[in-house]
């Protein structure tokens, strides 16, 4: 019993020795946090971030939303119903005309009859900086930010008491201040473009600029207007009428390529991988769902996985777990994105349905886990391990006694 005792001992010392002379890419983690000068940590045994668990069924799919980074519709609004008013600002270039119901008025000389009509039209000019006009007997008129209905109007007041009931009509002979900035991958070098009256959209702007360099589907576009801003995946905007918005003069378009990803952790594998896989795919396509994410990703390690645990972690938006039925009340009621992880239960066939319905997001990360064998299969080789490092120290050691009796004879 000493001896074992003394093996055991010199083992454990070995081991430890070991340790610390053994090659590694860097500090121990407890080197790490024992030599912080200060330090802010978590409760290790505590959930860091509070998340929803949702099982893939058939109300996931029925209420899941396909939608992209962010929604110009929720942002700014107007993805239906009339165009923006388009308004005169600083720069553009107006015309006016006045009218008179009758000759010899203010405009017209009383030999009307030499004449084409009652009216009088003025040089065109360009709304200066102070964002006005000027018209004879009328003064400067306001017209940076009015339409050009609402200055006709405001001619017509200031010209009541010395024409003849006049009449102004003001049109806009050049449009310099309702431009739309468009940036980006796009064909065209010009990147700013006039909004029609009748207004314009946002393809509609991209479309003035050229079309598109790559794919649409891996491409974002961002529209900045004022103090606001907004990115949207570029297909969402043919599929979903309602986030092409009208744009309005100042707005800036940026279009710019980012291949929609996922990483893959966990036991999944490549052919001939046996070790699991930590990896970042690119869609490769506009829609790609679940099924075909694992597909990407090698599949299943058969060796290792739990196929009944296959997780899907992103952050998610409360209406859409509201719909599906997730119980959130343990969550702040103004929280309007919620960590959720999705889970796919691969040992159902019918689960390969969902699966295939349920599409991916750009980030989305999937986990598979080990199969409960696997951890007991992990631990044993550990144990396996570590008695065969005792039992060759214990056989080191019964040498090293019957060579010292040896010499001890020997001497004799």
């Amino acid at each position: 019993m000493r001896v074992m005792g003394w093996i055991f001992g010199l083992a454990a010392g070995t081991l430890v020795a070991a340790c610390t002379q053994l090659p590694v890419d860097g500090p121990h983690h407890r080197d790490i946090t024992t030599s912080a000068t200060t330090s802010l940590v978590s409760d290790r045994h505590a959930v860091v971030l509070d998340y929803a668990l949702v099982d893939i069924n058939k109300a996931v799919l029925e209420n899941a939303v396909d939608v992209g980074p962010g929604s110009f519709f929720r942002t700014f609004g107007k993805g239906s119903g009339p165009p923006p008013v388009i308004r005169v600002g600083v720069g553009d270039v107006v015309q006016v005309s006045v009218f008179e119901a009758s000759a010899g008025g203010l405009f017209i000389p009383a030999e009307a009859g030499a004449r084409a009509g009652n009216f009088v039209t003025i040089p065109p000019q360009q709304v200066d900086r102070s964002g006005t006009i000027n018209v004879p007997y009328a003064g400067a008129i306001q017209a940076s930010g009015r339409t050009p209905s609402e200055i006709q109007r405001d001619i017509e007041g200031k010209l009541a008491n010395r024409a003849i009931e006049p009449q102004a009509v003001v049109t806009l002979a050049e449009q310099n201040a309702t431009e739309v900035s468009v940036v980006g991958d796009v064909l065209t070098t010009a990147n700013r473009f006039r909004v029609r009256l009748g207004g314009e959209r946002v393809l509609d702007m991209i479309s003035k600029a050229g079309g598109l360099k790559f794919p649409g589907y891996e491409l974002f576009v961002t529209l900045q207007r004022n103090k606001k801003r907004s990115t949207v995946y570029f297909p969402t905007l043919i599929n979903n009428p309602s986030e092409n918005i009208y744009v309005v003069p100042g707005d800036t378009l940026y279009v710019y390529r980012e291949q929609q990803k996922f990483v893959a952790l966990g036991a999944l594998a490549t052919v001939g991988q046996t070790q699991g896989l930590t990896a970042q795919f690119a869609f490769e396509q506009e829609r790609l769902s679940l099924n075909e994410a694992v597909a990407r990703a090698g599949g299943l390690l058969d060796l290792r996985a739990n196929p009944g645990q296959v997780f899907l972690y992103r952050v998610e938006y409360r209406e859409a777990l509201e719909r599906m039925g997730v119980a959130l009340e343990k969550f702040p009621h103004g929280q309007k994105l919620i960590p959720t992880v999705y889970r796919a239960n691969f040992r159902d066939p019918s689960s390969f349905f969902f699966a295939q319905g349920f599409m991916m997001r750009n980030k989305d990360v999937i986990y598979v886990s080990n199969a409960d064998s696997v951890e007991v299969v992990k631990f044993l080789d550990y144990l396996r391990a570590i008695t065969s490092t005792v039992s060759g120290v214990a056989g080191d050691a019964v040498l090293t006694k019957d060579a010292t009796r040896g010499r001890h004879v020997l001497g004799q």
